[in-house]
C-alpha cells in the first residue's frame, strides 16, 4: 500500500515571499502546499496535515476588513505557527491584544532568545533577524508566553506549548535571519512530528503517477522551447506516457543566438517524428510591430503561442491535453487571490474555453526553478541541458525595451551570446543562475574611429538565486566585464556603451520587463 505523503500547508496572508516560506519548508524534505488563507477548516482536516503556518500579509490586523482565517482551524488538533501578520492574527482571533508600539521595527533586529526548549531549541542566545512590522503583541492570549523578545518587542515569539501554538513576529524564512532554517525545522520535525522523507525521487513518482491518471489513453502535447522548464516536462511526461506525447517547438523569431538548431540537435534524437518544429516567426513580429507596452507583448505572445498550439493540435488531430513547463514563480508573480500581479507569464492562466484541448497538463507547477533543476537530474538529463540559464517564454522580446525590431533582435542576440561566452569563460556560469544582455532603448552620445556616434546602450544582468523568488547581482570579476564590454562595443553593431545592472530583487525582477 503506497505511503501517505506528510503534509504541511501555509496559509497565505498575502506576503510576496509566503513562497519562500513554503521553500524553506520543502529544503527541509517536507511538502508543502500554499492555500489561501480562507480556505475552510474542514477542508484543511480532509487533507490531514501534520502541521499548519500562517504567513506574513500587507494587512493590519485591526482594520474591519483584515483577512482572517476560519477559527475552526484552531480545532483541528494540529501545531501552528504564526510567522509576523500570521502571529498577530493568532493572537487576535484568540483573544489577546495587539498594538502600534512607540518604536517600530524594520529591517535588522537582534532578537533574545529566553526559552530553547521548543520551538527555538538550539538556537543561540541573541541572533539577527529581519523584522518588517507595524503592530506587534502586547498582551497574548490566555496559555500564551514570550520565548525571545527584542529592545522593543516583549512578544518576539511566543507559545501555548500545550495546544501547539507558536508565533514569531521576524521573518524566519528570508536569508538575513539567523538560523531562520534551524527554527523552521525545530516546528517541521520536532513539533508537527514530520520524518523529512519528501525527496525529489519521490516528487518524480508522483509526478509520472499523476500525468497518467490525468492523461488516461489520451494525447499530449507539449510546448516544448528547449529551456529548463519545458525539457524537464519533455522527460517527465515521456516517462509517464511515451508515444502519446508530441513536442511541438515553436520559433518565435525572439529566440537566442543559433537557438532553434540547438534545440533540434538535443530533441530530435529522442523524440523523432514526434518533436514538430514550426517556424512562426514573422507571424509573431508582425503582431508585435509597433507595440513597446511590456505587458501587451506578453500578452500577445501568449496568445499567439495558444493559437499556434491549436493550430497544430488540428492539425496532428491532437485535441486532448496541452502541457506546458509553468512553475511556482511563474503564478506568483502573475498574481492569486491574495496577491497583485508583478507581470504576466503566458502560460499562466489556463487556456480559451474555445479552444480544442481539454485540459492542460501543469507537472512543475508546484515547484521553484532549483526544484525543477533537481528533478531534471533524477530524469537522467544531462547536466549541461539542466544548468542552462533559464530563458523567459516572451524571449527576447522582454529583453528589448520599447519596440521590437530585426535590428533590435540581432542587437541583442549578438551582445546576449557574447555575455554567455565570456562568464563561460571565466568559469562563472555555475555562480549566476541567470545571465543575459537587453537593448535599453536609451541611446547616447559615443567616439568611435575619431567620429561622433550616437547609438545604444546595452545593460549585462547577471543574478544568483535558489528559488527565482529574490536574487542578488552577481560580483562578475572585472576583467570578465570589461572583456565583455569591449567585445559588444567592438563587434555588435549600433552600440557604444555598455552598463552592468547591480539591482538586487527586490526592488527590480530579474527581467527587466
Amino acid at each position: 500500500m503506497e505511503k501517505k505523503r506528510e503534509l504541511v500547508i501555509l496559509l497565505d496572508f498575502g506576503a510576496q515571499y509566503a513562497q519562500l516560506i513554503a521553500r524553506r519548508v520543502r529544503a527541509a524534505n517536507v511538502y508543502c502546499e500554499i492555500l489561501p488563507y480562507h480556505t475552510p477548516a474542514a477542508e484543511l482536516a480532509a487533507r490531514q496535515p501534520k502541521g499548519i503556518i500562517f504567513s506574513g500579509g500587507p494587512a493590519s490586523v485591526l482594520d474591519a476588513d483584515a483577512p482572517r482565517c476560519d477559527a475552526g482551524v484552531f480545532e483541528l488538533g494540529v501545531p501552528v505557527l504564526g510567522i509576523c501578520y500570521g502571529m498577530q492574527l493568532m493572537t487576535v482571533m484568540l483573544g489577546g491584544t495587539v498594538e502600534t508600539p512607540d518604536e517600530r521595527e524594520y529591517g535588522r533586529v537582534i532578537v533574545t532568545v529566553d526559552d530553547t526548549d521548543c520551538l527555538l531549541q538550539g538556537v543561540k542566545p541573541q541572533i539577527q533577524t529581519w523584522m518588517s512590522h507595524t503592530l506587534q503583541v502586547t498582551q497574548p492570549p490566555q496559555g500564551f508566553r514570550s520565548t525571545a523578545h527584542t529592545a522593543h518587542c516583549a512578544f518576539a515569539a511566543f507559545e501555548n506549548r500545550e495546544k501547539r501554538f507558536f508565533g514569531v513576529q521576524f521573518h524566519p524564512e528570508v536569508s538575513h535571519c539567523d538560523q531562520g532554517q534551524d527554527i523552521l525545522v525545530n516546528f517541521l520535525h520536532h513539533i508537527c512530528g514530520c520524518s523529512g522523507s519528501w525527496q525529489m525521487n519521490s516528487y518524480a513518482e508522483e509526478a509520472v503517477a499523476a500525468i497518467r491518471e490525468q492523461v488516461g489513453d489520451k494525447q499530449v502535447l507539449l510546448g516544448l522551447s528547449g529551456g529548463v522548464d519545458s525539457s524537464v516536462v519533455a522527460a517527465l511526461l515521456h516517462r509517464a506516457v511515451g508515444e502519446q506525447l508530441t513536442a511541438v517547438f515553436v520559433n518565435h523569431g525572439l529566440m537566442r543566438k543559433n537557438e532553434p538548431e540547438e534545440v533540434e540537435a538535443v530533441f530530435r534524437p529522442r523524440l523523432g517524428d514526434k518533436l514538430i518544429a514550426v517556424d512562426a516567426s514573422q507571424r509573431f513580429l508582425s503582431k508585435l510591430a509597433g507595440v513597446s507596452d511590456p505587458e501587451t507583448k506578453r500578452k500577445i505572445i501568449g496568445r499567439e503561442f495558444v493559437e499556434v498550439f491549436a493550430e497544430t493540435a488540428r492539425s496532428l488531430g491532437k485535441l486532448d491535453f496541452l502541457a506546458q513547463g509553468t512553475i511556482y514563480p511563474d503564478i506568483v508573480e502573475s498574481g492569486s487571490t491574495t496577491g497583485m500581479v508583478i507581470k504576466s507569464h503566458h502560460n499562466v492562466g489556463g487556456l480559451p474555453k474555445d479552444l480544442p484541448f481539454c485540459g492542460v497538463v501543469e507537472p512543475l507547477r508546484p515547484l521553484f526553478k532549483d526544484e525543477v533543476r533537481a528533478l531534471g537530474l533524477e530524469l537522467g538529463l544531462p547536466e549541461h541541458m539542466v544548468w542552462r540559464p533559464p530563458f523567459p517564454g516572451p524571449g527576447l522580446a522582454i529583453r528589448i525595451i520599447g519596440e521590437i525590431t530585426e535590428d533590435k533582435l540581432e542587437i541583442v542576440r549578438e551582445s546576449d551570446a557574447i555575455v554567455r561566452e565570456e562568464i563561460a569563460k571565466a568559469g562563472m556560469a555555475r555562480a549566476a543562475a541567470q545571465y543575459f544582455s537587453v537593448l535599453t532603448g536609451l541611446r547616447s552620445v559615443g567616439v568611435m574611429g575619431d567620429e561622433r556616434s550616437y547609438d545604444y546602450t546595452v545593460a549585462v544582468r547577471a543574478v544568483q538565486t535558489d528559488d527565482f523568488m529574490t536574487a542578488d547581482w552577481v560580483r562578475l570579476p572585472y576583467d570578465t566585464l570589461d572583456m565583455i564590454s569591449r567585445r559588444i562595443v567592438n563587434e555588435v553593431r549600433h552600440v557604444n556603451r555598455v552598463v552592468y545592472d547591480i539591482t538586487s530583487k527586490p526592488p527590480a525582477s530579474i527581467e527587466w520587463e
